[in-house]
């Protein structure tokens, strides 16, 4: 049969309406491969960045195998130079001096680089009938049942009096042990199902079980305890006290892995928002000499607000391109002004199971491409940068004119709640920002998923912004 031509309605329907359709059908197998094979190298940053510590440890790690050196501030850089700053070891910087001069602007790509997680409390060690175990303080927005009856491991680092670091990774290896936050089995638990959703599993209730084992059979209290802490002093070299001066991270102990019969999609802890973090560190190292200066920073403590001097709410972006000026003889003020961003940083795809709390027009779905998402915030857009028509659209030829797979996207329904990013701190010092990232399945969640098309997508964008913004 022949086919028929299109009616008028069609065709006008072509040229007018917008289209969304899975990034899987528009692509082809040669871009799935691409994507696919890129995703491997992500998988492996997930496993070694499961904190913010070891994520600027493994970032840098990268940097330096293509050549980037330590910024030095002062020092007048040429085009190519390709530089990065090491801020307290928990957030981190990485340039590429572009041909233009600073005060002509920088494209900024921003992410976070901490996750939810469980953290140690300054005294957390205690035994209660012959068990031991640590009390925490969680951080971050976790739903505190999803942290139960699942293997934890524990990263961080003690710090002693004489300054000296000592780092702690127990659970990653198959040789090691694990550690737990137990739950109450139902036979018994009428009481506790009575609770709410949000109660079930109470803050204080969140304590990890490391122990078991009497130091001897000594007539002394706390021999579980001091077994621990004999342990401990033996492998580390630390006591009791060490702890004060200690930042140690429970985290889940399983490893990024293919989700999927179709292996389409990564399951993994540590998706949000490592998942923007890692494409966007990966654009900036496979630069080569853009027109403006290319800036990424990997931030820490968005999840807590981004307050404190590794947060994006202090001046460590504006001492960068502050920097970055007097080297120069340009103006800060103007640089900014001329300045724009990418706020690399997930949102909430839509769940088949829970659809109700999203409004399908205006929802982000796996395997459609990276998501722009044009504000975020609360209810009535509280607590958010709402990006500008004009940069928005900029931002759009862009990723059309690379044949970026993208969609937009809310976080979920108006009422439903919300959540913020750290765009609002980088427009508030000028910049045009707009948030750009990776869609993510039970976000937050001890294991969370994301699409591998769409991780890919979000590296294409940030390439291709860097290049032509």
């Amino acid at each position: 049969m022949e086919n028929k031509e299109k009616s008028a309605a069609a065709a006008l329907k072509e040229k007018l309406f917008a289209k969304k359709e899975n990034g899987l059908k528009k692509v082809g197998d040669e871009k799935i491969k691409e994507a696919f094979d890129f995703c491997e190298d992500y998988k492996a940053y997930l496993d070694a960045a499961k904190t913010e510590r070891e994520a600027v440890t493994a970032s840098i790690a990268l940097a330096e195998k293509v050549g980037f050196k330590p910024f030095v501030p002062g020092v007048k850089y040429s085009a190519g130079d390709k530089l990065y700053i090491n801020n307290h070891a928990k957030s981190a910087a990485f340039m590429v001096i572009g041909k233009n001069k600073v005060e002509n602007g920088v494209t900024l790509s921003a992410a976070h680089i901490d996750s939810p997680r469980l953290d140690l409390k300054p005294n957390p060690l205690y035994e209660d009938i012959e068990l031991a175990l640590f009390k925490t303080h969680y951080y971050g927005g976790i739903r505190k049942y999803q942290w139960t009856a699942v293997p934890l491991a524990l990263h961080g680092v003690f710090v002693k009096k004489d300054g000296s670091v000592i780092n702690v990774n127990i659970g990653e290896d198959q040789n090691d042990p694990v550690f737990v936050v137990n739950d109450l089995l139902p036979h018994l638990a009428a009481e506790q199902s009575k609770r709410t959703l949000s109660e079930g599993i109470k803050g204080e209730e969140l304590n990890i079980l490391i122990g078991s084992m009497p130091f001897n059979d000594d007539s002394e209290s706390e021999l579980v305890k001091l077994n621990i802490l004999n342990l401990l002093y033996e492998k580390y070299g630390v006591t009791e006290e060490d702890f004060l001066s200690a930042e140690l991270e429970a985290v889940p102990a399983f490893k990024a892995r293919d989700l999927g019969l179709d292996r389409s999609m990564i399951g993994s802890y540590g998706h949000d928002d490592r998942v923007c973090a890692y494409p966007a560190l990966k654009a900036i190292l496979d630069l080569d000499t853009p027109k403006k200066t290319a800036v990424c920073i990997l931030a820490d403590k968005e999840e807590i607000g981004s307050d404190g001097n590794t947060g994006l709410n202090s001046d460590f972006l504006l001492h960068i391109i502050d920097d970055l000026c007097r080297a120069e003889g340009s103006a800060t003020t103007l640089a900014l002004r001329n300045s724009c961003c990418l706020s690399a940083d997930v949102n909430a795809a839509v769940d088949p199971t829970f659809k109700d709390v999203t409004e399908s027009r205006n929802a982000a779905y796996l395997n459609y491409g990276v998501v722009i998402t044009k504000y975020t915030g609360a209810r009535g857009k509280s607590g958010t940068s709402d990006a500008s028509a004009e940069y928005v659209g900029k931002i759009r030829a862009i990723l059309d004119n690379n044949k970026v797979v993208w969609q937009t996207g809310e976080l979920g329904k108006v009422d439903a709640g919300g959540g913020g990013t750290v765009a609002k701190y980088i427009a508030n010092l000028g910049l045009d920002v707009v948030d750009l990232g990776v869609p993510v399945l039970s976000m937050h969640a001890p294991f969370e998923t994301v699409a591998k098309l769409d991780v890919y997508m979000a590296y294409k964008a940030i390439i291709a912004f860097h290049n032509e913004a």
